[in-house]
């Protein structure tokens, strides 16, 4: 992760104030604000505000004029509740926003949740910074073989080195096309003053999807557990799951009891269809059932026993 000397003054400056506020704080989560966690080579994720905690959801859930109950268990059992019956409107009644650094084509996948407020760092405004992801060579695999959007076996030698090589050179040198195109110094003024720049609205399309942008993403609790499932599952892609995962470290900081909820309910939990509850109470009884006479097809009742089996 790559932080100048004066955007780590910037987050120090932030963290050394503080407010009376008659809102809600989490200790936990006060102490995780404006720090970036790194993430992948050169991203981040920090928290730079929040709204509610767990509290807000059980006032909501009862509509009630105080702060939840006297008592944490009775809180976390509506939790627990409103969770396992997906009751997901109270959930709405907290807000986090996130600043984010990533990969462009990391973004391209975020993005399709559909469900947050998102302003991201303009290249037709500003100038991109010379940072790309690389991948770890243990993130470098083949296609899968049996998952056209999965991975299958880790490359290795010579032909990982040179798949490296090329996303590097790749990399490095439509960046540098893309400064020659713009014709800009540090400061602003022209390179060549004999030159007149491409339009950075322009310039920036020749960069590859490797290259690092930024984005602030707000959302609320409800689509926050939502993106969490889907891209903290093991079978979600490495890269958008790396950045899944300092999410869910903040999330329990946040709203323990959601987050343990949600971890019990949503993320370590597998649904069955009505026709493999039926097959489970048919094997619960004592039968013998195959997959030919179950009316699963082949991947329906291989997803059903890799979750039985784990």
């Amino acid at each position: 992760m790559s932080l100048t000397e004066e955007q780590k003054a910037e987050i120090a400056a932030l963290r050394a104030q503080s407010a009376p506020t008659r809102r809600a704080t989490v200790a936990a989560l006060e102490e995780m604000l404006y720090v970036a966690m790194p993430v992948l080579d050169h991203g981040f994720v920090r928290v730079v505000d929040y709204m509610g905690d767990d509290a807000a959801v059980v006032q909501a859930a009862r509509v009630s004029y105080g702060r939840g109950t006297k008592k944490v268990s009775e809180d976390a059992g509506l939790i627990r509740y409103l969770m396992r019956h997906r009751h997901t409107t109270p959930f709405e009644m907290c807000e986090i926003k996130y600043h984010v650094k990533l990969p462009i084509f990391v973004a391209r996948q975020w993005i399709r949740h559909r469900t947050a407020n998102v302003n991201e760092y303009s290249a037709r405004y500003s100038i991109l910074d010379r940072e790309f992801y690389l991948p770890a060579p243990e993130h470098l695999a083949a296609q899968s073989s049996v998952n056209r959007q999965g991975r299958g076996a880790v490359l290795e030698g010579q032909e990982a080195e040179d798949v490296l090589d090329l996303l590097r050179s790749d990399a490095m040198r439509t960046y540098d096309n893309y400064a020659a195109m713009l014709n800009e110094g540090i400061d602003g003024t022209p390179v060549d003053p004999g030159r007149q720049g491409l339009a950075r609205e322009l310039a920036r399309m020749n960069l590859t999807l490797n290259t690092y942008t930024q984005w602030y993403w707000k959302t609320d609790l409800h689509n926050l557990l939502h993106f969490l499932s889907l891209r903290a599952d093991p079978h979600a892609q490495y890269e958008i799951r790396a950045y899944a995962e300092p999410m869910l470290q903040t999330l329990d900081a946040w709203v323990p009891a959601t987050a343990a909820a949600f971890r019990d309910y949503r993320l370590g939990a597998v649904t069955f269809s009505a026709a493999m509850l039926a097959v489970l109470r048919r094997r619960l009884a004592g039968e013998t059932v195959e997959q030919k006479g179950s009316g699963l097809s082949k991947r329906e009742w291989d997803e059903m026993m890799g979750a039985l089996e784990g």
